[in-house]
């Protein structure tokens, strides 16, 4: 191998490679023992293995034994890498998940400090070994939690061995050098790379995650793990968390707590959003008004299309969301006015920009009742190969439309998230 030493946090995101050159993923965390320490034998503790994004947003584990070089900007593997989705084990700490922020206390002085960063060095047995901490003196409380705020306090690089409580979880810890670590995931990744972690330490990320970012997070993962989550948070803070996400992904959380707690959270939201979840929550939740989001892309018929595809590149817009805008009469909010039709955003992108909307509606898509079942609109979007779908009461008022992705959520199993793939896959010779 060819680096002696590398600092995690300089390893985490690294492209993994096998010996033909085929990307394989990327790094995610590092697995370790804390148990494996030896002060007498000059050991820290071991490395395991790495943690591994492959394609499909799937974490695996490749044992440190697959890793034949750590090279610059790369790692090597080679053998077969077993596909079935990372599970930690009890014994196992994640360095980024779990030691990152993790307060500790400098033994030459006994000062508290918080670790930053950890170095792991090759031995010549093949080993790598916990040998360094970079840490930031000043207890968790004095050391900065903001994600994008310059952190005071000191920082010092020393062994491994002149520390301690590295082992100890401790009551309660930041999450500003993990985030810092993850920052350039999207909240589908992070919400992935979140669910390998102990429900405490999801607790505390969720708290150093700003309102919008931990709505989207908890848009992508599955119904166990966003319902701990909620439950965790101070009733205030999940109001304005129930607020910012999607109005269908709040409604079923909302459905999986008791009625009293979800009034109480009602009751804390915004009138107009309040208003939404709770037409939302009359519905089946396998029916179209149960599936459907009451926030489309809503114009009326003298709207420019330059104006409609400035509305379809909002960055919050879910691709299946902006794939189609719906002209309505006033008012143009859900439930609004009746609905004349729609037009997809290809057709957008053909006409002139000043051109209204009402001139190139498509009236062919046939809108479904908030009773339809899921069924009705399963068969509705395949037959017209359509990625969304309006919902319209008796009156033809819009009241919103189902996606694609809501439907696939519910008609795959309760843990598709989990499910494996291919057991292993041959990334180099054994």
């Amino acid at each position: 191998m060819s680096t002696p030493r590398v600092f995690v946090a300089r390893l985490n995101g690294m492209s993994v490679f096998d010996p033909l050159g085929d990307e394989v993923g990327r790094v995610r965390d590092v697995v370790v023992s804390l148990t494996g320490r030896s002060s007498a034998q000059g050991l820290g503790p071991r490395a395991i293995g790495l943690v591994v994004e492959v394609p499909g947003r799937r974490r695996v584990f490749v044992p440190m034994t697959r890793v034949t070089s750590i090279d610059t900007g790369q790692v090597i593997t080679t053998g077969l890498v077993n596909m079935r989705r990372f599970a930690q084990r009890t014994g196992e700490t994640l360095v980024v998940g779990e030691l990152f922020d993790r307060q500790v206390t400098i033994l030459d002085g006994r000062e508290p400090a918080v670790v930053e960063d950890v170095g792991m060095d090759l031995q010549r047995s093949g080993d790598w070994r916990l040998t360094k901490l970079f840490l930031r003196k000043g207890s968790g409380d004095q050391v900065s939690r903001g994600l994008r705020m310059r952190r005071r306090g000191e920082t010092v690089l020393v062994d491994i061995e002149q520390v301690d409580g590295l082992h100890l979880a401790g009551p309660a810890q930041a999450a500003t050098a993990l985030l810092e670590a993850y920052e350039d995931l999207k909240p589908q990744d992070l919400a992935e790379a979140i669910q390998d972690l102990s429900p405490k330490r999801r607790a505390e990320v969720a708290d150093a995650l700003d309102d919008e970012t931990l709505a989207d997070v908890l848009e992508e993962l599955p119904d166990d793990d966003r319902l701990e989550i909620l439950t965790h948070l101070a009733t205030e803070r999940a109001a304005d968390i129930l607020e910012a996400m999607q109005p269908d992904d709040a409604t079923d959380l909302l459905a999986d707590l008791p009625a009293s707690r979800q009034e109480e959270l009602l009751q804390l939201m915004e009138p107009d959003d309040a208003a939404d979840i709770r037409r939302l929550l009359t519905y089946d939740e396998n029916t179209a008004g149960g599936l459907m989001t009451t926030e489309p892309v809503i114009l009326g018929p003298e709207a420019p299309i330059a104006e409609a595809l400035a509305m379809v590149r909002r960055e919050e817009l879910h691709p299946a969301t902006a794939s189609l805008i719906y002209v309505t009469r006033p008012p143009h909010e859900t439930p609004t006015g009746r609905l004349l039709g729609s037009v997809h955003i290809q057709r957008l992108l053909r006409e002139p920009p000043h051109q209204p909307v009402g001139s190139i509606l498509d009236s062919d898509i046939d809108p479904v009742s908030p009773e339809a079942s899921l069924g009705e609109v399963t068969r509705a979007l395949a037959t017209y190969n359509l990625v969304a779908l309006p919902v319209t009461d008796p009156e033809g008022r819009l009241l919103g439309a189902v996606t694609v992705d809501d439907v696939l959520d519910h008609i795959l199993p309760d843990d598709w998230r989990e499910q494996d793939g291919p057991t292993t896959t041959e990334v180099g010779n054994v």
